[in-house]
């Protein structure tokens, strides 16, 4: 056998079946076949004239015999004796085919095992005998050793090319004729066989293309995102439900307790309700209890679903007709990944919010383990999360990615994946470097040397040699591999044949996607630098690309941000921190950069390089994704509320604490620096100690900080300012932090019986009232304990372009607005 497949050496008598299944014409059994008792019966299979094939109708039952014996003595083959409840009704034989049948002719793969069948003569006509006899015996060497079955990865067979019957029975098999092939005595029909070619087959039991998608998981998605719509779009004022009791109510209601509301639709005549329990809190917050959705049709029940959902609001949406059935996709394959996500947590595949909790409250550890446990932690929780935005509807669409490439790049399925390497020509690209880590400007040569291994760089460098080009005319580019498969050989194609771009392969180090789809850690060197590539696939209201353009400046943004925030006495009291995007590299020599209107073909080759985090961690200490504050598992269980209780630390010091380490330091980068970031949860990594957050490191800056104000800058990173009146820079609080984070973390913390939701927003209210007394100084008119704040809308701007939902050269002037709401912290 292949060293992939495990058959135990059988002995020479029959020891009963080995393997049982069960088909439309009773139990068919295999069981190692006796020489001694079964050569008799073999040889009259044999000379039947419908055996032909098999060359053998000659032999004696003595020669029979010796023939089987000899299988049977064989270490690379086997000789098994198939029945029908009971009855001897089949012969297989399988074998390795790097030493039997095939050897020299075909090239094996681990898992190989090739395969012979001799069903008994027909007697009396039995219709499906032989598909049954054939489905039998592919499940018995395809099946796994623990169901008696033989482990193959893939069967081999090499029948003659002359036999049409066996050839038709392959082909209903599932199996794909490779080559034709000499063998002794015949002209053979080289054929292999994958589980999965199987398992499609008309005699498998059918595909299995996406087992997620069966009716209890896909209610159970239906449920969450009708919810989340319901509770978002209501939150934006697109509608406003009504208490089912009748009494009146307002959008800023608020109440703990669970209280019945209906919304009722007229949709071209028909009568659409929904009902449903929903709690509400500050910031026209809802929290809608799955469970209590009910939705009826002209007075029918009728099932929940996502999908009609949202063609039944669509008028209350103001989603244009033309972009209805990309919004609808969007959000279908929000709901698929959501199934996905069920079944991994159901099989245990991912951990629930308890098992991540015991990550991040380690025990002991010795120090020599203490990193690589906090770095398996942290990328636990990273692949754990199941809501991705908290506030988007539609955030998982991921346009362009096939099933299979869910299934490799998806953060939530948390494989490991080779980033792969071009060489762009250096007269068409750009690599941009910032500091070093002594402060001194980064070169080339110190950056490619820490990224990539000596061997790396020696084999890119013999490969482009080989080409007859020279290395140093090239730099290394890294690129995801969908990226690689779907757009470097296609819509490049002619930098790549003429030179410009070379493709190198992958590179040696293993890489987990994070929660930004485009980012990498690498996993095999965890202290090296994150890696985030360019994406050409559309998610969450745009492409997820990256610009050339932007990216020459990266490295200097980072660089000024990082002095800024390492030089300011109170940023570094709370512990407040970025990680640096401190290189980036980009082609430009294609034809998409030399088109008259930009255009997204532009945004498709490019990289960066950004600090990672576990350098920075002190024993003990673990990181999360800030995502994870609003995770919630299959069962509900929230894993801030068990990082709470498993803290042993008062529900109120504890969301003190974070608030200090997340909140304090932003508001401060904005009143003293004019610096706002994009704060959200994907954005942050928090640092715990003993489940308590001590601290938080900001990530994604080059492309997602601005200034707001007129301080100086230096040159070169002009691009970062957009001056706005100082209501407007209060949003980079009350927008991205108030609405976009803490009304959904003080949800859950309500709702768990945690931390009651006055108390809650009492605290973020004294830690913004603590920075004023500790900075009597800052002359500021950005007023966060103003009494209201305009209402930011986000789902609004993807509803409104699903392609690309913001300007990036006018970001304030694409924001949509619902009129105001009222400050929890109001004074």
């Amino acid at each position: 056998m292949s060293a992939a497949v495990v058959v135990p050496q059988v002995a020479t008598e029959a020891t009963g079946p080995r393997f049982s299944t069960t088909s439309r014409l009773g139990t068919l059994t295999v069981e190692p076949l006796d020489p001694g008792r079964d050569a008799a019966l073999v040889q009259g299979w044999l000379a039947h004239p419908a055996s032909a094939f098999w060359q053998m109708g000659a032999l004696t039952p003595d020669e029979v015999r010796d023939y089987l014996a000899s299988v049977a003595a064989d270490p690379h083959q086997d000789a098994w004796l198939g029945r029908l409840d009971g009855e001897p009704l089949f012969l297989a034989e399988t074998y390795d085919p790097r030493h039997v049948a095939l050897a020299g002719v075909h090239d094996a793969l681990p898992g190989d095992l090739g395969m012979h069948l001799l069903v008994a003569p027909p007697g009396a006509p039995r219709a499906g005998l032989t598909d049954a006899v054939f489905g039998t015996v592919m499940r018995f060497c395809l099946g796994e050793p623990s169901d008696g079955g033989l482990g193959a990865l893939r069967v081999v067979v090499e029948p003659d090319v002359r036999n049409t019957k066996i050839a038709a029975k392959n082909a209903a098999a599932g199996f794909r004729v490779l080559r034709e092939v000499d063998v002794p005595g015949k002209r053979a029909a080289l054929s292999v066989c994958t589980r999965e070619d199987f398992t499609a087959s008309p005699l498998g039991d059918g595909p299995r293309l996406a087992p997620h998608l069966r009716p209890d998981l896909g209610e159970r998605a239906h449920r969450h995102l009708v919810a989340k719509a319901l509770a978002e779009f209501t939150h934006e004022r697109l509608f406003l439900p009504e208490r089912a009791d009748g009494a009146p109510g307002a959008t800023s209601d608020v109440h703990d307790e669970p209280l019945a509301y209906v919304l009722a639709l007229d949709i071209a005549g028909r009568a659409v309700e929904y009902r449903f329990a929903a709690r509400r809190y500050a910031l026209e917050h809802w929290v809608i209890d799955e469970a209590s959705l009910a939705r009826a049709v002209d007075g029918t029940p009728a099932p929940v679903d996502a999908l009609e959902l949202v063609a039944e609001l669509q008028p209350l949406l103001h989603l244009p007709d033309d972009l209805l059935a990309v919004y609808l996709e969007e959000l279908s394959s929000t709901l698929a990944s959501g199934a996905a996500k069920l079944e991994r947590e159901r099989s245990g595949a991912a951990p629930s919010s308890a098992g991540l909790v015991a990550g991040l409250v380690p025990g002991a550890a010795s120090p020599s383990d203490d990193r690589r446990l906090a770095a398996d932690a942290f990328q636990a929780v990273e692949a754990a999360m199941t809501e991705g935005h908290p506030g988007f509807v539609a955030n998982n669409g991921r346009i362009g990615f096939s099933l299979d490439d869910y299934r490799a790049y998806a953060p939530e399925r948390g494989e490991r994946l080779r980033l792969m390497w071009l060489a762009a020509r250096r007269e068409h690209s750009h690599l941009a470097l910032g500091a070093g880590p002594d402060g001194a400007p980064l070169t080339e040569a110190e950056h490619y040397g820490a990224e990539l291994s000596g061997a790396e760089r020696q084999a890119f460098a013999d490969r482009l040699a080989a080409r007859g080009l020279d290395p140093a005319d090239y730099l290394y580019l890294p690129v995801h591999p969908w990226q690689w498969q779907h757009r470097v050989p296609l819509t490049f194609a002619a930098d790549v044949a003429r030179g410009d771009l070379v493709p190198l392969g992958p590179g040696g180090d293993e890489y987990q996607p994070q929660q930004s789809i485009r980012t990498m850690l690498n996993r095999t060197r965890p202290e090296r630098h994150y890696v985030k590539v360019a994406l050409a696939i559309q998610n969450m209201g745009f492409l997820r690309g990256l610009s050339p353009a932007y990216m020459r400046a990266t490295p200097a943004i980072n660089d000024w941000v990082s002095d800024l925030v390492t030089g300011d006495a109170t940023l570094q009291g709370a512990g407040f921190g970025v990680l640096r995007e401190l290189a980036s590299v980009g082609y430009t020599g294609d034809v998409y950069h030399r088109t008259p209107q930009p255009n997204a073909h532009r945004k498709m080759l490019a990289a960066l390089w950004r600090e990672s985090p576990l350098p920075r961690l002190a024993p003990g200490e673990r990181l999360a994704t800030m995502a994870s504050l609003l995770h919630r598992d299959a069962s509900g269980e929230a894993l801030v509320s068990g990082l709470v209780r498993a803290s042993g630390v008062a529900p109120d010091a504890w969301v003190r604490a974070y608030l200090d380490a997340y909140l304090y330091p932003l508001v401060h980068c904005l009143l003293a620096h004019d610096l706002a970031f994009m704060p959200h949860g994907e954005n942050l990594i928090l640092v715990l100690r003993d489940g308590v957050v001590r601290r938080t490191l900001m990530k994604d800056i080059g492309e997602e900080i601005v200034v707001v104000g007129e301080r100086a800058l230096p040159a070169g990173i002009e691009r970062v300012r957009s001056v706005v009146p100082d209501d407007e820079k209060a949003l980079a609080i009350f927008t991205d932090v108030f609405d976009g984070v803490l009304r959904h973390l003080s949800g859950i913390l309500a709702t768990d019986g945690v931390l009651g939701e006055d108390r809650f927003w009492a605290l973020v209210a004294e830690v913004i009232d603590r920075h004023r007394s500790e900075h009597p100084d800052l002359r500021t008119g950005v007023d966060l304990r103003a009494q209201r704040f305009a209402h930011s809308c986000l789902n609004r701007l993807q509803l409104r372009n699903t392609l690309q939902m913001v300007n990036l050269a006018d970001q304030s002037g694409s924001l949509i607005y619902a009129g105001e709401m009222p400050n929890p912290v109001a004074r």
